[in-house]
């Protein structure tokens, strides 16, 4: 079995590039033969086809939605598919994904795009945000990983002035879920099973990543809560994935966001399981 992984083409974050290492090396334990590439030119149109390396499979550690549609497209099954990678990577998309099909997302309104960075601040538009979601409210661009793009805003003067930031970009706004300081609970996926769940706490900021200053502890998952991350993976359509859940002070569970290429370093080194084996496992056992 022949597997390309495919990184970032300008990539610099090392636990990413640790990730594909550690996933070439269980693949490889399994009898794989494995080659990790940046994200360079792996396929292109020619002469009205796509041409691409021949590859039993690829697993996809990139957000590069025409990379992956292209490789797609040659003939490679892709971990994650491109669809799915697409929806996770915009997380106003993976809300609406997700709303009306029996999960709790927090209550969103989006931003309507706009063009012209001169355009005027539509004021009914944030008081209705305002009004409607509540003080302090959670903005967020679209795109973005790591907590970037992601604001906690207290007040009508600072919504005003994260919507003239950020006009032409696409964004939207969401109810703030009172579950602690800075803290959630990610869940790891593969192949439609839990494999591990850590909570995150972050002392000192109300984002909860690890690469922000973050702590992890394993977290003992339930049944409704496995149910509830498998049944999320299943309907966005993942094969691999890090479900962000929040716990409110309700005692309900709130999906937060979906993680199609979710960092899983911290989760094995907290919970003491092998993500890395689990998803080459998987991988080996539906490419064939």
């Amino acid at each position: 079995m022949k597997v390309l992984i495919a990184v970032n083409a300008y990539i610099k974050h090392r636990s990413q590039l640790s990730q594909a290492q550690r996933i070439s090396d269980e693949l490889e334990n399994l009898g794989a033969a494995v080659d990790i590439k940046k994200n360079f030119n792996l396929a292109k149109i020619e002469g009205n086809a796509i041409a691409a390396e021949k590859y039993g499979c690829c697993v996809f550690l990139d957000k590069d939605r025409v990379a992956a549609r292209l490789l797609e497209k040659s003939g490679m099954r892709l971990y994650n598919r491109a669809s799915a990678i697409e929806v996770c990577d915009d997380k106003m998309l993976t809300n609406t994904a997700l709303a009306g099909a029996g999960f709790n997302v927090p209550d969103c309104i989006y931003a309507p795009l706009c063009y012209n960075s001169d355009s005027l601040i539509n004021a009914q538009f944030l008081e209705v945000v305002g009004e409607t979601l509540g003080y302090p409210l959670v903005a967020k661009i679209n795109y973005g990983s790591l907590g970037a793009g992601v604001s906690l805003i207290k007040d009508a003067e600072e919504l005003a002035a994260y919507e003239a930031q950020n006009l032409t970009l696409p964004h939207f706004y969401q109810r703030f879920i009172d579950c602690g300081c800075g803290q959630d609970i990610r869940v790891i996926v593969v192949g439609g099973k839990v494999v591990c769940a850590m909570k995150r706490r972050n002392e000192n900021d109300f984002r909860s990543n690890i690469e922000l200053g973050g702590t992890g502890e394993k977290y003992g998952v339930d049944g409704g809560l496995e149910k509830l991350c498998v049944e999320v993976a299943e309907t966005l359509g993942l094969d691999y994935c890090g479900v962000d859940i929040l716990l409110g002070r309700d005692g309900r569970y709130y999906v937060c966001e979906v993680n199609s290429n979710a960092f899983f370093s911290a989760a094995e080194r907290v919970c003491g399981v092998n993500v890395a084996k689990a998803y080459a496992m998987h991988i080996t056992k539906s490419a064939n």
